[in-house]
């Protein structure tokens, strides 16, 4: 996660403690000294959505073997004992759990902050009093274009506007609330449309993810932008965020899932001549060491099985109903999680050789695999050229 609020203006968001700290990119287990990861937990395949780029394929069935309450309250606890400082709640839908608010709230009382990832179609006016009552401290609602694009993602006419109310509903009680969206072909262009959506809808936060190939998402593999369009998205995200601060807009705006847009960002201060903004940039993410899934970023599934992030369930390390989370993420007898702890010898191709890898670490295994079947080949969503790699 690449923070361009923080790298371009200084500004501090929460989070940001955790992904910019001295020290962090050399740790194994975790964002710093003496704490775990940030923790991604799947609670439930099941979706009242069907999206064309799931990574679980959630659907609306009912799945046997997913945590119980019982089981998932000792799972936090275990993460508690571990450090881990956040717990990203998200699914399927999170909120189709009858106990989602149990759980959320027993998480923040054991000192682990909860977040929320959902599609915001059932955030009633209610749900989002007992959101933010649950000590839920933001919640990220997913749209991915204007009403056309999103409901043909969504795979529902309408949800949209479910979503919609569902952001209106958070802002109205006070709950931090942000949008999550995909980029992909069919809304590249729209970005502009989505900054004005963000302004206008009184949005705090703003997370751009880059596509990953995993679940139904492999098979939108050939709608993933171009380089030439992520640039082209990069300058849009950049300009845009350079004007609400222009404006005094207090907007957190950050990209996932590739750590090309912070090199992008250092490139773009040295090409504009700012050379301290450029030394700032570089020293922030030489602090964050680039892509940490597998380190400093976890995920479980619904049915207790730990994995590397949310998008690489095919490697399993583990199941938090046998041994703790802890024990399992400090376990390096598996060759993938040690893969990952210490990933630089074992890169090929242009990460290999890449004058950027302390800072990038190898970008996304799940996108390199999907793409050449070799975990450790490059990542095909690096959009650098190979003059400005190095090669």
């Amino acid at each position: 996660m690449i923070s361009v609020t923080k790298l371009l203006l200084a500004k501090e968001y929460q989070g940001d403690e955790l992904r910019y700290r001295k020290g962090a990119a050399q740790m194994k287990h975790g964002t710093s000294e003496g704490n775990g990861p940030v923790v991604a937990w799947n609670m439930t395949r099941t979706c009242n959505l069907r999206c064309r780029h799931c990574y679980m394929d959630a659907d609306a069935q009912t799945h046997a073997g997913e945590l119980t309450t019982a089981e998932a309250k000792k799972f936090i606890d275990d993460l508690a004992a571990f450090h881990v400082p956040a717990l990203l709640l998200s699914g399927g839908e999170p909120l189709t759990r009858e106990d989602f608010f149990e759980l959320a709230e027993y998480a923040s009382s054991r000192g682990v902050r909860p977040t929320l990832s959902t599609n915001g179609t059932l955030i009633d006016e209610e749900a989002a009093k007992k959101i933010k009552a649950a000590g839920v401290a933001y919640v990220g609602v997913s749209l991915d274009g204007p009403e056309h694009v999103n409901d043909a993602f969504r795979g529902k006419q309408g949800a949209y506007g479910a979503a919609m109310r569902g952001i209106q509903n958070c802002v109205a009680a006070g709950q931090r609330v942000g949008l999550r969206f995909t980029i992909n072909k069919a809304n590249v262009d729209n970005l502009d449309e989505i900054f004005d959506f963000i302004e206008r809808e009184h949005i705090d936060r703003a997370c751009f993810y880059h596509l990953v190939y995993a679940g139904r998402g492999e098979a939108m593999a050939d709608e993933d932008v171009t380089p030439a369009e992520s640039r082209r998205a990069m300058d849009t995200i950049i300009r845009r965020t350079r004007d609400y601060e222009a404006r005094g807009l207090e907007k957190e705006i950050l990209t996932v899932d590739n750590h090309c847009d912070g090199v992008y960002l250092y490139l773009t201060a040295k090409r504009e001549g700012d050379e301290a903004l450029a030394e700032r940039i570089w020293g922030l993410i030489s602090m964050n060491g680039g892509n940490r899934s597998g380190i400093a970023f976890g995920e479980v599934d619904p049915e207790g099985n730990v994995h590397p992030d949310q998008f690489t369930q095919y490697y399993t390390f583990g199941n938090v109903k046998e041994r703790s989370f802890g024990e399992i993420w400090t376990d390096e007898s598996n060759p993938v999680l040690a893969g990952l702890k210490d990933r630089k010898t074992l890169l090929k191709g242009r990460c290999a050789k890449c004058r950027f890898l302390s800072v990038c670490n190898g970008n996304f295994r799940t996108r390199a695999e999907a793409r050449t079947g070799d975990y450790w080949a490059s990542d095909p969503a690096c959009y650098l050229t190979d003059e400005e790699i190095g090669i």
